[in-house]
């Protein structure tokens, strides 16, 4: 049986276990990506701009966050810290936004970030094996995240032409 996951101060603990995500007994990470997901949907019709501020703001913020939390748990990059897979999961889904209409096209590409996030963060290519071996911290924590969300972006970016076209309404339904 796993040791619980001790308490955090009340805000760290909130942000750094990705608002209870990270408690998840299986899968933290791909638990908190997936809530960042739902996450993304209300951020996704941002304007660009706006979107890349707050994904700037909460990569940095992440960095004290990541960094407070390893320092309380004394384990540098415990699982159940999934602050960096938010921030990296709204990195790899930026191709997207403004997400302003959630037709069949977009949930596949939101479905494919989704996808490709979590390949690139659990893989560890190239690197984000660096990143995550080499670089210490809060930064360390955040930073093999940011690099796996950017190429995941990346790769999105390039697929995202060839997914099936856009359909009107919510899963092609028509109403």
């Amino acid at each position: 049986m796993t040791q619980p996951l001790p308490r955090l101060p009340r805000a760290l603990d909130l942000l750094a276990y990705g608002f209870g995500s990270g408690r998840s007994p299986k899968a933290p990470g791909t638990v908190g990506s997936a809530l960042a997901v739902v996450w993304f949907a209300a951020f996704a019709s941002f304007p660009l701009p706006v979107y890349l501020i707050w994904v700037a703001i909460a990569a940095v913020a992440g960095v004290a966050i990541c960094g407070e939390a390893a320092k309380h748990m004394g384990v540098h990059d415990h699982p159940g810290i999934v602050w960096d897979e938010f921030v990296g999961q709204w990195i790899a889904l930026i191709p997207v936004v403004p997400l302003l209409n959630w037709d069949t096209h977009h949930v596949i590409a939101v479905l494919l970030g989704f996808g490709l996030f979590r390949l690139f963060d659990i893989w560890k290519p190239w690197p984000v094996s660096w990143a995550d071996g080499h670089v210490h911290g809060g930064l360390g924590i955040m930073l093999d995240d940011i690099i796996a969300g950017a190429m995941a972006a990346i790769v999105l970016y390039f697929i995202l032409p060839y997914l099936p076209a856009a359909e009107a309404g919510w899963f092609g339904i028509v109403q």
